[in-house]
């Protein structure tokens, strides 16, 4: 992507004071945003709804999720560049319209391969469509009001990220029309068609003046890369991080190596129209502020990863009750947004650190609030916790993007968007895959220690039953075995093997029928509700303390790299 300040325009892109239709395009363009956001997350809590609707395996439905962030993730660089060649309008409506039959689709869908199938045509459309939402926003408003419609693009992007299991809990929920499920996709397709019509009226053209060509071998792999590297990032852990996710990782630091390789050589040559000006990474502003991205885009969905999995799985919450945790954050990330850039006109590069310090702190605070409440947690007694870290979200997400372009020079503005908002897919998928990995190891750590609060209780029902000492002590310990093997467990609908074994073993046996239905309460995990959330608790506090609190620490040491701009120079001038 090439210079955004020497492209041809037409007037009403010009975003001068008689652009009356500004304020519309940035609701038109963000509407795309938050429905390609959302649909990253939204998925998650249909889980269930899906697999008995469609009699899908849970590996099948882990793929409707894993598809589209890959989709999505492989195609925002070259979707960028093609709207410089062909025009940022045209491909955002082209992405728009073909993102609104998919969703149709998925909603529609009669069996597992085509709901697969549309949702990766849903990410693709939505890699062509969100690398031109900042180009478009340039072109459009004056400088001094990009300030505020950035802080809107920044509190869209932040919401949308951790709205999904909330909006798609409470649609399945309403069960509207008796869609359950397929709601989530077909209320695209309304909002789409909107946003298409007005789309149409109002975005007005814009390319860059040096793209003429498609660099066919970058784009060739650079996507190749991305799918070598995210894809095992987003299905390795539900696989059990068979062989071939590590050798895919492995091979993609080569592939990636080579595509930059081959866009230096292609940056030097005259006339060339590269994908992405290696210039672009000599600029500490954008070397920094990627690897910014990356991990601060790494801390928050893999919290609300481990956060919701804690209060669904480990609490027994709805998806509707635990998305409702989770509002402080969502509204003090709307508040804070949109009062960013007042406090960037203040601050300069330093909002971003204030940002990240409340975010750690927050975390922190979310840690220590579990630790407090044990096993008897309620929801609200995280509000406090989860303010200060919405707070802090809603300082970097808001001005993130404009205060790192502030510091590269404008004609790179363009291409360092696209590599940004990859980063921001990348460090996504990176973060969950981490956290899964950290959390669920934790989650067979404290198997043990968590089983024992179930034990004492399990013996008195045996013994009343009339069961001897020994035979007790087997019960226990095929229980503590079902246990730890339940919370391995990728599926939250399987009913380990272990678990299978000790009810028919102890159903055949000539037991009496009080100690066949202690049993099989426990294996079946009605019986041990405490065990469980001592379990998810202890979990995730070490999770938020390892991963967490150390990420956005790490953040905040990166943003003192970043090279000081000015409070009035943190939104690049453009047009």
């Amino acid at each position: 992507m090439a210079a955004l300040d020497d492209q041809p325009i037409q007037p009403r892109d010009r975003g001068d004071t008689a652009a009356a239709n500004r304020w519309l395009v940035l609701a038109i363009v963000l509407a795309a945003v938050f429905m390609q956001l959302l649909d990253t997350t939204v998925t998650t809590v249909a889980v269930p709804s899906i697999q008995a609707s469609l009699h899908t395996t849970f590996g099948e439905v882990q793929l409707v999720l894993a598809g589209y962030s890959l989709a999505f993730a492989c195609v925002l660089v070259t979707g960028g560049r093609l709207g410089d060649i062909y025009g940022r309008r045209r491909l955002f409506l082209i992405g728009m319209i073909t993102f609104t039959i998919a969703s149709a689709v998925c909603g529609a869908a009669p069996n597992g391969l085509t709901l697969v199938v549309a949702r990766i045509v849903q990410g693709m459309c939505s890699g062509l469509m969100f690398p031109q939402v900042l180009a478009i926003l340039q072109v459009t408003f004056p400088d001094r009001e990009k300030p505020r419609a950035y802080a809107i693009y920044g509190a869209t992007i932040g919401l949308a990220t951790i709205l999904g299991p909330v909006l798609g809990g409470a649609l399945i929920k309403l069960n509207l029309w008796g869609t359950d499920w397929r709601i989530i996709f077909y209320i695209n397709v309304p909002i789409g068609l909107v946003a298409l019509a007005a789309g149409v009226r109002q975005l007005g053209e814009s390319t860059a003046p040096d793209a003429d060509r498609l660099d066919i071998v970058g784009a060739v792999l650079v996507t190749a890369g991305l799918f070598l590297l995210v894809l095992p990032l987003v299905v390795g852990r539900d696989q059990g991080w068979p062989a071939w996710s590590f050798a895919m990782l492995a091979c993609s630091l080569p592939v990636l190596i080579g595509f930059a390789a081959y866009e230096r050589v292609l940056t030097g040559r005259p006339g060339s129209s590269p994908l992405v000006r290696v210039t672009l990474f000599r600029q500490r502003s954008f070397s920094v502020g990627l690897v910014l991205c990356l991990l601060f885009f790494a801390g928050i969905p893999s919290f609300f990863f481990a956060f919701l999995l804690t209060l669904q799985v480990g609490f027994g919450y709805e998806a509707v009750s635990a998305g409702a945790v989770t509002l402080a954050f969502a509204i003090m990330i709307a508040i804070t947004s949109a009062r960013s850039a007042a406090v960037v006109k203040r601050l300069g590069t330093w909002t971003l650190l204030l940002g990240c310090a409340l975010v750690a702190i927050g975390m922190a605070a979310v840690a220590v609030s579990l630790r407090w409440a044990g096993t008897g947690l309620h929801g609200y007694q995280l509000t406090p916790a989860l303010i200060v870290a919405g707070a802090g979200a809603g300082l970097v997400l808001a001005p993130l993007t404009s205060v790192i372009l502030a510091g590269v020079r404008p004609q790179d503005a363009g291409a360092a968007s696209g590599v940004l908002a990859t980063a921001q897919q990348v460090g996504a998928a990176a973060g969950i895959a981490v956290v899964g990995i950290i959390f669920f190891a934790q989650l067979g750590s404290n198997a043990a220690t968590a089983s024992d609060l179930a034990v004492p209780a399990l013996h008195t029902q045996l013994a009343a039953a009339g069961l001897p000492a020994s035979a007790a002590d087997q019960v226990v310990a095929g229980f503590r075995t079902c246990f730890t093997d339940r919370v391995h467990e990728n599926d939250p609908t399987a009913i380990p093997a272990s678990c299978v074994r000790i009810e028919r073993q102890v159903a055949a046996s000539p037991a009496p029928a009080a100690v066949k239905t202690a049993v099989a309460a426990a294996v079946q995990d009605r019986a041990v509700p405490l065990a469980r959330k001592d379990d998810f608790t202890r979990s995730l506090q070490f999770t938020l303390l390892l991963w967490q609190v150390v990420v956005f620490s790490v953040c905040g040491l990166l943003v003192l790299a970043l090279p000081k701009v000015k409070p009035s120079a943190t939104i690049p001038a453009a047009a």
